[in-house]
């Protein structure tokens, strides 16, 4: 048995790992694209073909439906993969939507095109439930059995067991934790740790740093949106459609519901991401996997994902004359729009309109990888630097603030302590999906959680 890394080694995306079961078997987790940074000096050719060899393939595990697990999905159909794609029930309502916007973004807007892909895709699709085992039909004696287990990143997403039995040797369990999400998020209930592992590949986005609290991020996103209001300005925020968008307008509801101050409960909140509304939809489909808070909050008869002063953006005209709007205003609003690193999507028309004014806000809530708009901004930004957006170089007179309390990744203490309560310890953890003082820093946690440990970096 043996794991081969095909993505997010060397940053966050790209995520893609094969499990060699044996000669004639093994299986993708994740099959995502790369971003950022991490397309640098590669042409799409090399950024988007299925360069290793598929024919042991016999089914695609997916995580979580964000760009960087599922973007290369329609490459591996074309390189001639025809077995499952296997993953939670969630997931797989929300997948087809996010491979046709994939595909229009970056492939083609051929619509026959699309539904050739989506139909394939469709045909394989394997959804199951949480938390019950999955049995894989293998080549010759090997078996293998899976079961994906709540993560808490964003809808649907789950870190994967897999018992391998190869031949004659003793099953072992690897456990691929995809992305996990951070204690104490909105909506979606904390990870849970596995039982027992042999392996576990770990996730290590923020494996240097530790998040703000819930109530201090909560005060912190308060301060902006009071700041935004005495200077009648934008507060823009880059968000993924999927996860934080949502996550974000459950807080925003709180805040604007239990406001001391009129402006702040009747500052208005616009979603400038059809992707995000469609998204929205599938949230509310699936309350069952809310936490308990959110549950509650339903009860009481409150809404947090659709309140009196939300507005949802669809048409790309509407945009554009929100944009317009928005630059003649006479009150504060909130734009939250994709994408989440502002590499591309209606933020970047934002951005340029606003980004060089000094009542405007940047209010970053995810991590922005290297080589993005989003990171330059982040880095450039506080000290009143400058970027080029459509090759026009503007100065960063708005206020950039970033809150890591609302990522939907795990922290360094989250990522150690779902280690650490694994009651059958494993003999190897393998850090994946993280820059590399973020898979350095972890490394180092988990030793001197046990010294025991054999802790290696993916390569």
């Amino acid at each position: 048995m043996e794991i081969i890394h095909h993505g997010a080694v060397n940053g966050v995306t790209g995520s893609c790992h094969q499990l060699i079961i044996d000669n004639e078997n093994s299986v993708l987790v994740d099959c995502g694209l790369f971003q950022g940074a991490e397309t640098s000096g590669r042409d799409d050719d090399d950024l988007l073909s299925i360069e290793f060899d598929i024919s042991s393939v016999q089914a695609l595990l997916v995580t979580h439906c964000h760009i960087d697990h599922v973007g290369r999905l329609p490459y591996l159909l074309a390189a001639g993969f025809s077995g499952p794609i296997i993953a939670t029930e969630a997931t797989a309502a929300l997948l087809p939507m996010v491979i046709e916007d994939a595909l229009k973004v970056g492939v083609t807007r051929n619509q026959s095109i699309i539904n050739a892909c989506l139909a394939r895709l469709k045909g394989q699709l394997v959804a199951i439930p949480y938390r019950q085992w999955f049995e894989l039909n293998l080549i010759g004696a090997s078996r293998i059995k899976i079961k994906f287990q709540p993560a808490g990143h964003i809808l649907g997403s789950a870190y994967i067991e897999i018992d391998v039995k190869v031949f004659e040797q003793a099953a072992q369990r690897v456990v691929f934790s995809g992305d996990l999400g951070a204690t104490y998020s909105p909506l979606l209930a904390s990870p849970k740790s596995p039982y027992k592992a042999d392996i576990v590949v770990i996730e290590s986005t923020y494996g240097d740093k530790d998040h703000q609290g819930r109530r201090d991020r909560a005060k912190s996103l308060e301060a902006v949106l009071i700041k935004a209001i005495s200077d009648n300005g934008v507060v823009i925020i880059p968000a993924f459609s999927i996860g934080r968008t949502q996550e974000l307008l459950y807080e925003l509801e709180q805040i604007t519901a239990t406001a001391k101050f009129k402006k702040l409960a009747d500052i208005e909140v616009i979603v400038d991401s059809p992707m995000a509304a469609k998204f929205t939809e599938h949230y509310q489909h699936f309350q069952s996997l809310w936490d308990a808070e959110a549950k509650r909050r339903v009860k009481q008869g409150r809404q947090p994902l659709s309140f009196e002063s939300l507005y949802t953006v669809d048409a790309h005209q509407e945009h554009m004359q929100v944009v317009e709007y928005l630059a003649k205003r006479d009150k504060p609003a909130i734009v939250i729009a994709a994408s989440g690193m502002c590499s591309g999507g209606r933020v970047v028309n934002y951005l340029k309109r606003f980004i060089s004014e000094p009542t405007a806000d940047v209010l970053f809530v995810g991590y922005q990888a290297k080589g993005t708009l989003g990171r330059q901004i982040q880095q450039y930004g506080p000290s009143g630097g400058y970027v080029y957006i459509d090759g026009e170089k503007l100065t960063i007179n708005a206020g950039v603030h970033t809150i890591s309390g609302y990522s939907a990744h795990a922290d360094q203490t989250n990522l150690v302590n779902f280690i650490k309560r694994i009651r059958k310890q494993p003999k190897e953890v393998i850090i994946v999906h993280g820059d590399d003082e973020a898979k350095s820093a972890l490394r180092k946690a988990l030793l001197e959680m046990n010294k025991m440990l054999l802790v290696n970096i993916g390569k």
